[in-house]
């Protein structure tokens, strides 16, 4: 049997390859014709040479399995995590009895980021976005009652891998499980963290060992576990169009494909268990063809590898309805926007789904959200006859054309992809990085200029906005936790934890065995997560990298300019006064991650003609005052995604006044409850922008405080 290895991978010309299986339409001579394009008939499908295939045979554009959901519906998954993990399991039980065939685990950020929930920069971020996890006691606590030989669990981590997955090991052993009868799926997907998503810890090439070495254990000792799921749906989420989410997503798992093969792996042994995780937004059939493309490209760049196995060339799709088209404004509609995302991953042909809840522009999911997202699901799976047809909507003229065109779009992004080295040089390159951002820019500045509708936001506003009730996270759940935390250090033997640390960080330093069953030793002497992710960080370091912004993509598209010449006029007279533009720090803190919305705001901003400056991620409110006053701007926004501005701002606020900077403006900008809006603005804070803000609208109200705040200063000194 040939094996591939990673050097004769690399070797593979994807720009000379003929994809001669995949010559599936002649693309249209331009782009005008491609956009004027309303009306399909028997002669856009005549040249296809893809309609005659079936499920469950390669190259599966009709799904992987022959009969699909006649024999095997979708697993209905919800991903959700309750601050603690007793919380989270009971929450999890109550899912279990209501229908649900798969628990999806969402971590909070300081689990993602390798901190423990005692370390100082993690304050603001325990529980917020999920369970936090310490030590396996909590990990065991999560699934206490759930019989892990029989729930399959998918696990959304990246950045913590080691520990995360250590722990679930030993979870699962003291449960008294073999590890053979455990399923279910580990993200490990870390280079979709470099490119949109940002909860990594290691450089690049340092977290690429850790999955080698999971892809090696898990392949050995748990062969019913996929590996690794790699994600576009963080990509759509920020900003991706679909070829983009197609494109990047297919290079980022050819990447973990030479990977595996490079740790001696053969193709066969791994890559029927790697499964692919997709977001689905609201363009309908679109999102149905990028699924059924998908499969198809799959099929087609595994097949160089030489796979005995036709299941190595089979997509496997796990889905989630998008966060990002869920809006503050009208929620209740969020309920029909899932409704239609969840039939476009059915249609589509999608393994197991999760459907967001209607609040989640507003805070994190509520228990009675929760219920009602997973509910869509049952509707859709039990009432409405989707199952009973293998592809209901195959042969549409309309959909295998739109098919063709988006395996032809996303293909060429693969190939300047591939002759750039491969996904890892184009992400140093910071090339997938720039197309994600301009498609955002460039959507933002379409939805901005009322080019394209948002039900609420852009057309038919309420006058009043109804009220929600919404969950909130105590700040009590992180001193629990920290109890939790100390109880276990106390009662383990401390030799035996540093000496599988010890034996950790050699491993990073040698090269010689294996992280993972390092991890697993130190998991069973009860070492804590933050204490398994420093084993390694001593080594290979933490990566940081800045946030970057396109210019003048957002100006390009924006169309509509009453609201950018009304906002100008005010920043005219500001100039006019001050005899410079007025200047602004964009800043993230704490431990989200999530940056498209302040990437979209510093490329607008910059092309409205402000001076932009730009935050690295993950800054402590010292760090960003202390920038504040080095950049001498006029005013700090902070945007926050991940349910801590109240801290964050308590304490950018404190800092701010502890250097004697009170005239500075401090705005926030995210994920606000309208709730939590007193008490910002008792702490001083200009304005609060929420989810659906036009940016330019935004802009003449800075630039209205602004104003005013120049002519308060100016009161102030003539009275002095």
């Amino acid at each position: 049997m040939l094996l591939i290895r990673r050097k004769d991978a690399m070797d593979i010309d994807f720009s000379k390859m003929e994809f001669s299986d995949l010559q599936l339409s002649t693309p249209p001579s331009n782009e005008a014709e491609a956009t004027e394009r309303f009306f399909f008939t028997e002669k856009d499908v005549k040249e296809l040479t893809h309609l005659d295939y079936v499920s469950g045979i390669p190259p599966f554009l009709r799904g992987p399995y022959p009969a699909m959901y006649k024999a095997r519906p979708w697993t209905i998954r919800q991903y959700s995590g309750f601050s603690t993990a007793e919380e989270s399991n009971a929450f999890y039980k109550k899912n279990v009895a209501a229908g649900q065939k798969g628990l999806s685990v969402a971590f909070d950020l300081a689990t993602h980021r390798g901190y423990d929930s005692d370390h100082p920069d993690v304050a603001s971020d325990v529980g917020k976005a999920g369970v936090a996890i310490d030590t396996v006691e909590d990990m065991i606590r999560l699934f206490h009652g759930i019989p892990l030989d029989h729930m399959s669990v998918s696990m959304t981590m990246n950045g913590a891998i080691l520990p995360i997955m250590a722990f679930y090991i030993v979870a699962a052993e003291e449960q008294g499980v073999s590890l053979k009868k455990l399923s279910g799926t580990i993200q490990n997907d870390i280079l979709k963290e470099y490119l949109v998503r940002n909860t990594y810890i290691y450089p690049p090439k340092a977290a690429l060992k850790i999955t080698s070495d999971i892809l090696k254990y898990n392949s050995e000792q748990i062969p019913k576990f996929h590996n690794v799921s790699i994600s576009g749906y963080h990509m759509q989420e920020a900003g991706a169009t679909p070829d983009l989410e197609l494109a990047y997503t297919l290079c980022n798992g050819i990447e973990y494909i030479k990977t595996g093969l490079e740790a001696g792996l053969t193709i066969d042994e791994f890559a029927p268990r790697l499964s692919f995780f997709w977001g689905i937004g609201m363009n309908h059939f679109e999102e149905v063809a990028k699924l059924r493309a998908a499969r198809l490209l799959w099929a087609t760049l595994i097949k160089p590898f030489q796979p005995k196995n036709e299941t190595s060339m089979s997509l496997r799709a796990h889905s989630q309805t998008s966060g990002w088209s869920l809006t503050a404004q009208d929620p209740y509609n969020n309920l029909i926007r899932t409704t239609i995302e969840a039939i476009a991953a059915v249609l589509g042909h999608t393994q197991s789904l999760h459907t967001n809840a209607f609040d989640e522009a507003l805070a994190l999911p509520s228990e009675y959200s929760a219920r009602l997202a997973r509910e869509t699901q049952l509707y859709v799976q039990k009432e409405t006859g989707l199952t009973n047809v293998v592809d209901p909507l195959g042969g549409s003229y309309y959909l295998e054309n739109l098919t063709a065109k988006l395996v032809e779009d996303a293909l060429e992004h693969i190939r300047q992809i591939e002759q750039v080295g491969g996904m890892i040089h184009a992400i140093q390159q910071g090339i997938p990085q720039k197309r994600i951002e301009e498609a955002s820019a460039r959507r933002q500045a379409r939805i901005d200029s009322k080019q394209e509708t948002i039900i609420g936001v852009t057309n038919y506003q309420l006058e009043k906005e109804m009220e929600v009730d919404l969950r909130s996270i105590s700040e009590e759940v992180r001193k629990r936790q920290i109890a939790s935390l100390n109880i276990v250090k106390k009662k383990r033997n401390q030799t035996d934890v540093e000496h599988y640390l010890k034996a950790l960080t050699e491993c990073a330093q040698t090269g010689k065995g294996n992280l993972l069953e390092i991890a697993i030793e130190a998991a069973r002497a009860r070492a804590t997560l933050g204490e398994i992710s420093m084993a390694y960080e001593k080594v290979v370091g933490r990566f940081k990298e800045p946030i970057t912004y396109v210019k003048g993509v957002y100006k390009e598209e924006f169309q509509s300019m009453n609201e950018v010449e009304k906002m100008k006029r005010g920043m005219d007279q500001f100039t006019r006064k001050l005899k410079r533009t007025p200047s602004i720090l964009l800043a993230k803190m704490g431990q989200d991650g999530h940056d498209r919305g302040i990437k979209v705001l510093g490329s607008a901003f910059n092309d409205l003609g402000f001076d932009v400056h730009m935050s690295s991620l993950f800054q402590t409110p010292k760090e960003i005052a202390n920038q504040a006053v080095q950049k001498q701007v006029d005013i700090v926004g902070f945007s926050s995604l991940a349910g801590g501005h109240k801290q964050l701002t308590s304490q950018l606020m404190e800092e701010i006044q502890k250097i004697k900077e009170n005239q500075l403006i401090v705005i926030v900008g995210g994920i606000i409850p309208t709730e939590d809006i007193p008490f910002l603005t008792d702490l001083g804070v200009a304005a609060v922008f929420g989810p659906g803000t036009v940016i330019p609208e935004a802009a003449k109200e800075i630039m209205k405080i602004l104003l005013e705040n120049h002519r308060l200063e100016k009161e102030t000194s003539n009275k002095g």
